[in-house]
């Protein structure tokens, strides 16, 4: 054996690792070696011709000698190299030289498969991305494990029956011996319920209240300054807030000194205190879709009189399970009813259990179904786009049918065969990675700045580590998933039989011929669930667009209006002239006031019932309550029965309230529910009018309960001015805030809302998931268009002579068109049987997404078989059109 160059490497190393280390210096200097193994080699060959001269051999017959003598040279050299090198890495690195050329030599193909990988894997990485984030990620605070929503066992009365009161609070917090701390925040604020004075034009901003251990339980630390401090809890405190780190850049500048400030909110100076980490973000986790600007200490003894007020979360004790801090909480629960601190503290969670789940649950939980819906309808279109791959693989494979023969005779395994195709296939879809992950980029950036889209955490979607391992296997998959096919099938190929025949892969292509049909059968069935699934959720999505919200929230917005709401007195004069002048702008029709919105917050103050009646515990449901002013049921397009409130309708009057159909129905069926008396919270009330149900929650749950007050009667917690008109709403909005700020100068820029928005925003994330779906499902559909097409066409491509031969006996055009749009017509045929065969079971799965729609409604299974019967029709027709355009006689010429 010749010996090679030796490194530098220490004698003391083992011989192991000097072997590797030369061996991999083997591999990086190649040309050097190689000049030194010819030398060598020469030098060997040199003193053997020599010698035979010297035995008397003429110089031409001692070369000759001396190579037999020798053996192969070329030979020698490749054991050689193999010996001193990596073998594996340079039979790998010649693969991928030799895919690279045959790649660009065929740059059409190359093309074509990178984009179709590109855009199924992009699809797959975004989806992921999102996934990752909403389900997968850990929430970005402190042992988010630990972390535990605590709140009543469900109940339709909205954030009224999620949250507890600041006793509960506090007397659950002293009680359980299963959390090292509980804490919480108040849960009905608006957006834009502060206003900033003192520098120009006041501006809203958005304030949320929690506890002074929210952010220490979190285990968020503030970028700059502190967090709350326990005596800045109390009544008398001096007010504190924090600044939340978006906040603190848009409106002070990014200001570093900003802490230890006062800014002037609603009036009052508040000191900063501090400024919060960039990776908080309260709105994404606890409200999506909400901004929030700053934060304030909740002052117990001030909401204790106002209820459940107050959403809470706990961390557990590092050795406690979920299960146990269950059964603590199981064993207070009952003793908060009868705190004898707080005997009136009853609460709207009374009878009800406290039921713990993490924090992570709450959060995403209720998205997990169509999230994985989502993400294997995105897997389902991989699917195809490797279907559509090994089928255009197979094909190509066919056309190099004798290439592998070749190889074959010439001593290749067919492990070096398979291994090439592989390498190929890695090639296309690496570079099909690469391109989807631009691709995936473009769409998580555009996904986390869609603030429309109320779905937790979206706005920290990113490409980070994990999507890129994730990137990486569904690369490898996908390239061993369309590559194995034809290599598996060209690696079986009769050598002898390959070389004999004459044809350019004649035969070949007509064995792959039941392979390309099988996967275009394959192809159809995976488009079917698609198309059906995508089906589905747009005729849900349809219905739900088509709910009736007891509401008409086209050509209405909505403006917060700032007022002096220190006496009832003041409240009826200023909404009065609010609604007097604001009602004289050209173009306004109607307009009214109301605290709360539908389809935002809500709360529920108990429930009206007929006086003297006993009711069991629970029988009645929560009744969403609304303080109104004349004139908002009209704003808002609600039908009302019996008379609105009049400014006559103030404390000093008989105390009156309007109904919805539900309440009507429950307390007077079959009976006129206007005019009756009702006993609520200890008030005599007036039925004065019943209105239609209204979707006070959500789209698409059931309304409840609603009850309406009049704004001069209940004392209102915010001011909502809503104006209907019959132009677009957005033309008021400089008129309608000119004439708020000519009332009232220290109105702040609230946002003029459409209300059409409000509902939109609502219905987001069904819209959010049905568009992926659905774009998802077209994609689908034209993937096994072109693998209809390839297929067929490369079919007709093969029958040439079969079919010039057809036409010269006789055969007329409509014929051969019938034949070739048959053969499509029966592969789709048989890919839709088994695709309705699965779709059934996919229907059934996504039963619990839809709404108002059949996991077997016929008109989506119907529409989906039209729908492929067209596209295969049309796939079909065009090779066929082409066929029947045949010369006979070039086609025999061609033979």
């Amino acid at each position: 054996m010749i010996d090679q160059r030796s490194g530098d490497q220490p004698k003391s190393l083992p011989a192991s690792i000097r072997r590797a280390f030369n061996r991999f210096r083997a591999f990086f200097l190649k040309r050097p070696l190689d000049c030194d193994l010819n030398e060598e080699l020469e030098a060997h060959l040199g003193f053997a011709i020599e010698e035979n001269v010297r035995r008397g051999m003429s110089a031409e017959e001692a070369r000759r000698q001396a190579m037999i003598r020798f053996g192969g040279v070329m030979q020698a050299k490749e054991l050689q190299r193999e010996a001193r090198g990596l073998p594996g890495l340079d039979i790998l690195m010649q693969d991928l030289i030799f895919t690279l050329r045959t790649l660009r030599r065929e740059h059409s193909f190359t093309i074509i498969a990178v984009l179709i990988l590109a855009l199924g894997i992009g699809a797959n990485i975004a989806v992921f991305s999102v996934v990752n984030t909403i389900l997968l990620r850990p929430l970005p605070f402190r042992d988010p494990q630990q972390l535990l929503w605590m709140a009543p066992a469900a109940s339709k009365c909205g954030f009224s029956c999620e949250t507890y009161t600041a006793d509960a609070y506090e007397e659950f917090s002293e009680q359980n011996h299963a959390f090292q701390n509980v804490a919480g925040y108040f849960a009905f604020s608006s957006s834009d319920n502060v206003k900033l004075t003192g520098h120009g034009q006041p501006k809203p901003a958005t304030s949320i209240m929690v506890t002074g251990n929210f952010f220490q339980m979190l285990g968020i630390e503030p970028t700059m300054g502190r967090l709350f401090e326990e005596d800045e809890t109390r009544i008398g405190a001096r007010p504190v807030t924090l600044l939340s780190n978006a906040f603190w850049r848009s409106q002070y500048a990014a200001d570093p000194s900003i802490v230890g400030k006062a800014i002037d909110m609603d009036g009052t100076p508040v000191t900063v205190v501090g400024v919060l980490p960039e990776n908080f973000d309260f709105g994404s986790v606890f409200s999506p879709g909400a901004k929030v600007d700053l934060f304030t200490p909740v002052i117990l003894d001030q909401i204790r009189p106002w209820g459940n007020t107050l959403a809470l979360v706990g961390r557990i004790k590092p050795s406690v399970t979920v299960a146990q801090a269950q059964a603590d909480a199981n064993i207070v629960t009952p003793r908060l009813y009868f705190s004898p601190k707080y005997p009136e503290s009853l609460g709207a969670y009374k009878d009800r259990p406290m039921k713990l789940m993490t924090l992570k649950e709450y959060v995403s939980g209720k998205l997990r179904p169509p999230l994985i819906v989502l993400w294997c309808a995105v897997g389902a279109i991989l699917l195809i786009v490797c279907v559509n791959l090994a089928n255009l693989m197979l094909a190509r494979a066919a056309t190099r049918t004798k290439e592998f023969a070749l190889r074959l005779a010439l001593g290749a395994g067919r492990i070096r065969l398979l291994r090439q195709l592989l390498t190929e296939s890695m090639v296309l879809s690496g570079a099909g990675a690469v391109l989807g992950l631009a691709l995936a980029f473009g769409i998580t950036y555009f996904l986390a700045h869609q603030g429309s889209i109320a779905l937790p955490m979206l706005n920290s979607v990113r490409v980070d580590g994990a999507v890129l391992a994730w990137t990486v296997g569904i690369a490898v998959f996908a390239a061993v998933l369309f590559g194995s096919v034809p290599g598996l099938k060209v690696s079986r190929n009769n050598v002898q039989e390959a070389l004999k025949d004459s044809g350019p892969g004649v035969s070949e292509g007509t064995k792959h011929e039941r392979m390309r049909s099988l996967l275009v059968i394959s192809e159809v069935a995976l488009a079917c669930v698609l198309l059906v699934g995508a089906g589905l959720l747009l005729r849900s999505f349809l219905r739900v667009l088509d709910v009736d919200l007891g509401f008409e929230p086209s050509h209405a917005a909505a403006i917060k209006v700032d007022y002096d709401g220190s006496t009832p007195e003041k409240v009826s004069v200023i909404f009065q002239q609010i609604l007097a002048e604001v009602g004289a702008i050209p173009g306004v029709e109607r307009a009214g006031i109301v605290d709360y919105l539908p389809l935002e917050r809500n709360r529920s103050w108990g429930s009206p019932q007929i006086k003297g009646k006993h009711y069991a515990p629970g029988e009645l449901p929560g009744a969403f309550v609304y303080m109104i002013t004349p004139g908002y049921f009209q704003a808002m397009g609600m039908r009302l029965h019996g008379r609105d409130f009049t400014w006559a309708d103030d404390p000093k009057g008989e105390q009156v309230i309007v109904v919805n159909q539900t309440v009507a129905r429950a307390l007077f069926p079959n009976q006129d529910a206007i005019g009756r008396m009702v006993f609520m919270n200890g008030m005599d009330l007036r039925i004065v009018g019943v209105i239609d149900d209204v979707h006070e929650a959500n789209v698409e749950g059931k309304p409840g309960w609603q009850v309406y007050f009049s704004s001069l009667q209940q004392k209102p917690v915010g001011a909502e001015l809503v104006v209907r008109t019959k132009l677009p709403p957005e033309t008021l909005a400089a008129s309608v805030m000119t004439k708020l700020r000519q009332l009232n100068p220290n109105q702040p820029a609230a946002e003029f809302r459409m209300i059409q928005t409000i509902v939109d925003h609502a219905v987001s994330p069904r819209r959010f998931f049905v568009l992926l779906v659905v774009s998802f499902a077209v994609f689908g559909v034209i993937l096994a268009a072109l693998g209809i097409y390839g297929v067929i066409s490369y079919s007709v491509t093969q029958r040439t002579q079969e079919i010039g031969i057809r036409m010269a006996l006789g055969a007329s055009v409509g014929r051969v068109q019938l034949g070739v749009v048959g053969k499509t017509i029966r592969l789709a045929l048989i890919g839709i049987a088994a695709g309705t065969a699965a779709s059934v079971g996919v229907a059934k799965g996504i039963a619990a997404l839809l709404f108002g729609t059949a996991p077997t409604d016929p008109a989506t299974f119907g529409g989906m078989i039209l729908v492929l019967g067209l596209v295969a029709l049309i796939a079909g027709y065009l090779p066929a059109r082409r066929a029947s355009r045949i010369d006979p006689m070039v086609a025999l010429r061609n033979n």
